[in-house]
């Protein structure tokens, strides 16, 4: 088991996007100013001897002058990479590389990866013992058994800060989670039952270890290898690590291992459990089949076999996938916040319990939706999904808490309340909700028109959409979109669902209804029938009116104005709405919402008022809380001039309707952004930050924009349409295939709208 999805993709599609702008999937990027030669000076030379006299005086203070706090190497040799083997340690940087992006998404724990040219464990030891003063933790990844298990012990022993081999022991939390659940469910004592574990790698060994820790019955294990059961008097393939778990037995096949066993645990290879197999296994079996990427036996096989079994196994289209990223982050985000020296047993069976103790809470509705879970703890629901928001919080809390007990902590912290709260603030919520919108998808698919469909940008995000499995691409094009998609690497084009208004039946409906919708605005049939058989934004936006599609992208070829003029001869605003448009600007711990940024060009008090609601209901959509600022040149009337009481109107209509959410104006950006600046006004009615920006007017709405897209740090989403009766989605012209993607996928999931 890993921390590796499965979705698909083409080979192409992969080498694109790690190739693609700069390569590779990390940077560095300074935590200071560095735009001045003050700055420099105070960085480097000769400001710098400051904290290098003070660390040299106290080590413990590296911490504070630092990024070592919060810095994990993510180190490897290449022996072990995912399904692949042993390739190298250059084969495996663009491994490490993803593992570094998951610790920094995941737990905002910043992360190098490092690769060491060594099958040598001694020379791999002494490497990584040597960087220490670097890191202030260290994740091994895809080192092959047995020498894994050298080098982990040797580092630990050596090292005074955490060390890890992540496909050890994250594997064996996670499974232990799950395990702590099955045995609730099932009634059963993990004091009292029996197991056999099938393979005798890192991550089999490591699970059997942590369970052992946890009160199982060492006499009461089985392991198995592929020669059969490992027991006492084998000479056959045996090393010290297999004969520590060698079982006094007289069974010798994993056939006759199962007979009776409570549990099996799977580590191996796919099919190495028969569905008679698991007949012979004692009643309510408990099944965690976690071999990559297919696991020993399916649950629909062994449900089949034996209807009250629990399964569990590594993928993430069955129930209970065993996932490592539930773990790691929040294993090193907690022992790095107490500056712990080691991740002990302690501190994992803590972690087990966490996230054994999450799942038996109550589903969060938006993870709920994201999953397709229609139930909460129970057989089908024993670990928490892999994106449940409260992972960071509720792990990280209880390792902390763990190595305080334990006495590894160095950096006791002292309000574990507060804590808990700093860990909610660490993440952008943004993230997560981006992350359950493209699991809402997957688990409720789409049909998307991607009305440009001869484009390439284009078409590679139908794939992608497609091929993740967030939903059917409609593509409208010509007949040569078959021949794109076969440049682009789709070994079957004829796959995709193309419309082409040349040879579709669905026209003569289309003109009908486009002519019976324009006859009193000035357009002939003849018109109707050039728009329909001419113009992809109108044939698209028809098949998205008549119920063909859920949802539609465009706007790769025609400026935005003009797409919109296109769609809007067909779709209508929501009666009693305002349409409008926003940029959602996405950092690593803050989120805000630009509006109205594409639609009108001087809105009325009456539209910023619609639209400051619509925004705020986006924002909530989100994952946040709502604080709209009506921005302006002037702030609470200072300097006065002209264009102010639109704004100050807005105010007063949102002050009749009673609504839900903060909001001020008018007022500048900086007073709007920055808190000491917004004390000056102590009368101001946000109590933190605006993160829903209302912007006066088009132009100033859409420079800002497309300037802050440009030169911020930020991720930008959007623009995304809001108040269109039809999910429609009009990108800008210089959007790439993620950001169609993202769009898609949150036109079909009903966040955007």
């Amino acid at each position: 088991m890993s921390d590796r999805p499965t979705i698909e993709f083409s080979e192409r599609e992969a080498l694109f996007f790690h190739s693609t702008g700069r390569p590779g999937k990390i940077e560095i990027i300074a935590s200071k100013p560095m735009a001045t030669q003050r700055d420099l000076s105070l960085a480097y030379s000769p400001g710098v001897a400051v904290p290098v006299r003070a660390i040299a005086e106290n080590p413990a203070t590296a911490y504070d002058y630092t990024a070592k706090g919060n810095l994990v190497a993510v180190i490897s040799n290449g022996t072990a990479i995912l399904g692949l083997g042993n390739l190298g340690a250059l084969a495996s940087k663009p491994v490490m590389e993803g593992k570094a992006v998951l610790f920094k998404r995941f737990a905002d724990v910043d992360s190098i990866d490092i690769e060491v040219a060594t099958e040598d464990p001694q020379a791999f030891i002494e490497a990584v013992a040597l960087l220490e003063p670097t890191f202030g933790g260290i994740n091994l990844e895809d080192i092959k058994a047995p020498e894994c298990f050298i080098i982990e012990q040797a580092l630990k022993e050596r090292m005074n800060i955490p060390v890890m081999h992540d496909d050890q022991h994250g594997t064996a939390i996670i499974c232990a989670a799950g395990l702590i659940n099955a045995l609730h469910i099932t009634g059963r004592d993990i004091k009292d039952v029996s197991i056999v574990v099938n393979g005798a790698g890192a991550a089999a060994i490591a699970c059997t270890e942590l369970i052992i820790a946890m009160g199982a019955d060492k006499s009461r294990i089985i392991m198995c290898d592929r020669a059969g059961v490992i027991y006492q008097g084998r000479a056959e393939g045996m090393d010290q690590w297999k004969s520590a778990h060698a079982a006094k037995t007289d069974k010798r096949s994993l056939e006759e291992a199962l007979k009776g066993a409570d549990i099996f645990i799977g580590l191996s290879a796919a099919g190495a459990v028969k569905p008679h197999m698991v007949q012979e296994m004692a009643p309510k079996p408990i099944i965690f089949a976690m071999a990559n990427p297919d696991p020993e036996i399916t649950p629909p096989d062994a449900k089949k076999a034996r209807p009250d079994a629990i399964v569990a196994t590594g993928r993430s289209d069955y129930p209970n996938q065993v996932n490592n990223v539930l773990g790691f982050p929040f294993i090193f985000r907690g022992a790095l916040d107490v500056r712990a020296t080691a991740i002990n047993e302690a501190m994992k069976i803590a972690a087990a319990n966490a996230i054994a103790a999450l799942a038996r809470e109550q589903v969060p509705e938006e993870v709920a939706r994201a999953y397709g879970i229609q139930h909460n703890y129970g057989p089908d629901y024993i670990i928490p999904a892999p994106f449940d928001p409260r992972l960071m919080e509720v792990v990280s809390t209880a390792v902390a808490k763990a190595a305080m007990d334990s006495g590894v902590a160095q950096k006791p912290i002292e309000d574990m309340d507060a804590y808990r709260q700093s860990l909610k603030a660490r993440l952008n919520p943004t993230t997560s909700v981006l992350t359950l919108a493209y699991e809402s998808a997957k688990a409720h698919p789409k049909r998307v028109v991607f009305a440009e469909g001869e484009e390439e940008v284009v078409l590679r995000a139908a794939i992608q959409f497609r091929d993740g499995g967030y939903g059917i691409p409609v593509l409208v094009g010509r007949q040569d979109v078959y021949d794109r998609l076969r440049a682009l690497g789709v070994a079957d084009p004829h796959s995709f669902e193309v419309h082409n208004s040349v040879n579709s039946p669905l026209v003569p409906r289309m003109v009908d209804a486009l002519y019976e919708r324009l006859q009193r605005r000035g357009y002939l049939r003849r018109d109707c029938e050039r728009m329909v058989n001419r113009d992809r934004n109108i044939f698209g936006s028809l098949l998205l009116k008549m119920g063909e599609a859920d949802a539609m992208i465009t706007g790769m070829t025609r400026t935005y104005a003009q797409t919109m003029r296109e769609v809007r001869r067909v779709i209508d605003t929501v009666p009693g709405r305002t349409n409008f448009g926003i940029h959602i600007l996405v950092g690593q711990s803050h989120t805000v919402f630009m509006a109205d940024t594409t639609v009108h060009e001087r809105p009325s008090a009456i539209e910023l008022a619609d639209i400051a609601e619509g925004t705020a209901a986006v924002a909530r959509r989100m994952g946040h809380e709502p604080r709209v600022a009506f921005l302006s040149y002037s702030t609470f009337g200072n300097p006065w001039g002209n264009w102010l009481e639109n704004i100050r109107e807005a105010v007063a209509i949102l002050d009749e309707r009673g609504v839900d959410f903060e909001y001020e104006g008018e007022m500048a950006p900086d007073v709007a952004l920055n808190p000491a600046v917004m004390k000056n006004y102590p009368f101001c009615r946000l109590s933190g930050s605006a993160n829903c920006l209302i912007m006066p007017g088009l132009q100033s709405a859409n420079v800002s924009a497309k300037l802050l897209r440009e030169l911020g740090g930020d991720s930008v989403i959007g623009p995304m349409l809001v108040g269109m009766e039809k999910p429609v989605q009009v990108a800008t012209m210089a959007s790439n295939a993620s950001e169609l993607l993202t769009l898609a996928v949150l036109a079909a999931g009903g966040i955007a709208g």
